[in-house]
């Protein structure tokens, strides 16, 4: 379990600075020391036993930490019962007690790379001390975010599962671990001992869990919180036929009792549990330092949202037994292992109130609107709900405290509320209530066709709203990256506060625009005052400097440079244009297919759904899409007016260039010192081939650049041909060689969309 933010009237004392043992009174302290130990046993035990965290595994950590200064600080006030001196939580009586064979201890976290660094300096010297460091080398492998599960085998029968429970004592959940598919019930191969405990981690697949959660909401049921919580509360069904529903995986990643294996190294030992049938982590290696545990913390950090499950840190351990067993324990962790966590990506928060979004193509969303939080190393205060009928499957209120994700760059989303503070909420919380007119222009609001989950707005043309995210979209590095015209530009473009009649009333006339156009253009801002928000606001001109009675007000150098990027944005390869075009269903990939083919707006115009439909990448839902949006004569002037503007609506084809690609499926990854990534994927499909977006058995190569990734490690397993860029360039200009063969390329018709 993690750490995180604690309510300031729970610890009230929680951010005072302890410098030395006499710096705060000791009642105060005392006071504070009690009040944090109560809160970590009421969240621990939320956590471990009824799989419901009250508090985010940040908060938590949080707590946890604060704990451990004021003992470090006060260590009188230490007693043998403190829940720093246990690991995990208690046993459940809805299953039967049983004591492990050895003990299974926690893991000591550290939460930045300079925390890490001082523990592997630690470890160094103590090993140093033993008088050995020849065979010093750490085994780094990912921190499962799942459940620990304690196997016992005797004479290479599995007889009993528990959970780590208490570290001496877990639960019997045996007929529940025996639906695992890939756990064993007897040991293949030889040389395993008379009786060996194999401990690891169960958890769900990260695929798995996402689309289990979408069976649940489909059938009108609340999704599970997240895969850890997912996989506990599956473990510890009553029912074993129910845990069989569940897409629970398990690796194992050590051994407890023992007596009779004489493996070395902990690498060597997974090694045979592997040759036992045991089902063991790809994602571990053995390094030899500091700066390749960074590296390899680096790699994966970039790489989490990629891989098969979900972590929340990388741990790192010696990997010599007989050192392992020198250094020892202290009575909660090893001192030969360590847990680097990664920054949160899952908080708690208070949901404030639930609002709706109308998008590009008209869908309306709801979102959440929450007391600002940091996670994933920003501030988030708002946070996607996809439509009504999530809201109700998820059973959020307003006014819930509720769990938050953010994975990376991914939109951040409300997970579900955190049932067990509901009734402490106060005012208390209130349904959402779908609006059946847009809040933009006021138009009733339905689905675009019969059995649709979403509802629009169909008054495309007029609703403001629409053309706000239009605009932005245009803008956007799909479309015409136009870098200067971002959010609020968009705002002050279609929605300003002054003058009443905006200066867009259609992207149509995006590029006739002049700086002189938008001298009058004012917006609603916020006051500050040293920087703080004043709850004030003002009218101030947006793309023109305020002016004095000395200097005359002009276009600001944001508003010079948006006429620069509008001009080279009129250069802009057909598919860009396409894609700015919003039409529905139509992204990236089906624009590239379409201007390869067609070369010409008016070839794709002109042309007819079948023809349409035929095209790799396209399809008939595609097709249809196009053809529908072709026939709305508004739709036509923006095309024609941005044509008599300047804008490129044909590609210059060479027709000189050779098709040595074709029929050939090739993805590119990492970083290429001479191609972006665009430009990559533009050179593949000029030549004839197609640019996939992830790896299988059908490509025929992959493209690897600096930080590769997971799509190069596939590649290596499915034994396809790896090209750096010198390779890239043979094969753009020669095609393959002819003892190559091109795995079969499938046609894809799938609809691609952007978010809106």
């Amino acid at each position: 379990m993690s750490t995180a933010p604690v309510p300031a009237e729970e610890t009230a004392n929680s951010t005072e600075e302890l410098t030395e043992p006499d710096a705060v009174p000791a009642g105060t302290v005392r006071e504070e020391y009690e009040n944090l130990t109560d809160l970590v046993r009421k969240y621990r035990f939320a956590y471990y036993q009824e799989d419901e965290p009250l508090v985010s595994d940040a908060e938590f950590d949080e707590l946890f930490r604060r704990l451990e200064e004021i003992e470090a600080l006060h260590p009188e006030l230490v007693a043998n019962d403190s829940p720093t001196q246990e690991v995990g939580g208690e046993v459940s009586a809805a299953f039967a007690a049983v004591e492990h064979l050895q003990r299974m201890y926690s893991l000591e976290d550290v939460f930045s790379l300079e925390e890490l660094e001082a523990w592997i300096t630690k470890a160094e010297g103590g090993i140093s001390k033993l008088g050995d460091t020849a065979r010093l080398a750490w085994l780094t492998e990912l921190k499962i975010d799942g459940l620990a599960v304690n196997l016992l085998y005797r004479d290479g029968k599995l007889v009993r599962a528990a959970t780590r429970g208490d570290g001496t004592t877990g639960e019997d959940i045996t007929h529940n671990v025996l639906t695992i598919k890939e756990i064993p019930t007897e040991l293949t191969g030889t040389g395993f001992p008379a009786e060996v405990e194999i401990r690891g981690e169960v958890f769900i697949p990260s695929k798995a869990f996402a689309e289990f959660n979408e069976a649940l909401i489909e059938a009108g049921k609340a999704p599970l919180a997240n895969p850890r919580n997912a996989a506990a509360g599956s473990i510890r069904q009553k029912d074993p036929a129910e845990t069989a529903k569940r897409p629970l995986r398990m690796f194992v990643h050590g051994i407890g009792a023992r007596e009779g294996l004489d493996t070395l190294s902990q690498s060597q030992t997974y090694a045979v549990l592997e040759q036992w049938g045991l089902p063991v982590s790809p994602y571990f290696e053995v390094l030899g330092g500091l700066p390749e545990i960074l590296a390899f913390i680096k790699r994966y950090g970039e790489q989490r949202h990629n891989l098969m499950h979900e972590i929340d840190g990388i741990v790192v351990k010696v990997d010599d037994l007989a050192t392992q067993r020198a250094l020892g324990y202290t009575t909660r962790v090893p001192r030969w292992a360590v847990a680097y966590k990664y920054p949160p990506e899952e908080v708690h928060t208070k949901l404030l109130d639930i609002a709706v979004n109308v998008g590009r193509t008209g869908r309306v969303t709801p979102f959440g609107i929450m007391t600002p939080v940091k996670v994933a190393g920003s501030t988030v205060e708002m946070a996607t709900l996809h439509n009504q009928d999530v809201v109700k499957a998820k059973g959020v209120k307003i006014g819930d405290i509720v769990v938050l994700r953010k994975a990376g760059d991914v939109i951040p989303e409300i997970v579900g509320p955190v049932l067990a503070l509901r009734d402490q909420q106060k005012p208390p919380v209130r349904d959402f209530v779908m609006p059946t007119e847009c809040p933009a222009c006021g138009t009733p609001l339905a689905p675009a066709k019969e059995g649709d989950v979403d509802i629009r707005c169909p008054n495309a043309r007029s609703c403001p709203a629409q053309l706000r995210e239009r605009v932005f979209h245009l803008a956007g590095r799909g479309g015409f990256d136009i870098e200067a015209l971002g959010w609020e530009a968009a705002i002050a473009l279609t929605q300003p506060a002054e003058p009443e009649v905006a200066p867009l009333v259609s992207e149509a006339a995006l590029f006739d625009l002049t700086p002189e156009d938008l001298a009058d253009v004012r917006i609603r801002r916020e006051k500050r005052s040293k920087g703080v928000a004043t709850g004030e606001f003002e009218l101030v001109p947006y793309f023109y400097s305020k002016g004095t009675a000395k200097t005359p007000s002009k276009p600001t150098a944001t508003t010079n440079k948006l006429f620069d990027e509008l001009t080279k944005a009129k250069t802009q390869p057909l598919w860009r244009v396409l894609v700015a075009l919003s039409i529905r269903h139509v992204g990236p990939r089906a624009s590239r297919a379409l201007a390869t083919a067609f070369g010409t707006m008016d070839g794709i115009r002109n042309a007819s759904e079948e023809d349409l439909a035929h095209v790799d990448g396209v399809g008939p839902t595609i097709a249809a899409a196009l053809k529908e949006w072709f026939a709305e004569d508004w739709h036509v002037e923006i095309i024609d007016r941005w044509a008599a503007a300047g804008v490129r609506m044909e590609d210059e084809r060479d027709h000189s260039m050779p098709r040595t690609l074709e029929g050939l499926t090739l993805v590119v990854t990492g970083s290429l010192p001479n191609f972006s990534r665009d430009e990559a994927k533009e050179a593949i499909l000029l030549r004839g081939g197609k640019a996939a977006g992830s790896v299988s058995k059908n490509t025929s190569y992959v493209v690897a650049g600096e930080s590769a990734g997971t799509k190069l490690d596939k590649a290596e397993q499915l034994g396809i041909p790896v090209l750096d860029e010198d390779g890239f360039r043979e094969l753009l200009a020669n095609g393959p060689a002819p003892a190559a063969e091109a795995a079969p390329t499938p046609t894809s018709t799938e609809p691609e969309e952007a978010a809106e």
